[in-house]
């Protein structure tokens, strides 16, 4: 009885999930950055190699 209450309190697996979580949403906020601006940067690099002589 006394491993399980130990085995229900324990959290350390908790944090290592909490990280996962929060790579995960570091990684689709940079994918969503890179997706919306993308357009963008290659309209201003496409300019800048136009203006070249």
């Amino acid at each position: 009885m006394n491993a399980i209450l130990n085995f229900i309190r324990d959290d350390e697996g908790a944090s290592a999930v909490e990280y996962g979580l929060l790579a995960a949403l570091i990684a689709a906020v940079i994918v969503g950055s890179v997706a919306a601006l993308g357009p963008k940067l290659k309209k201003a690099f496409d300019d800048v190699t136009a203006a070249l002589p």
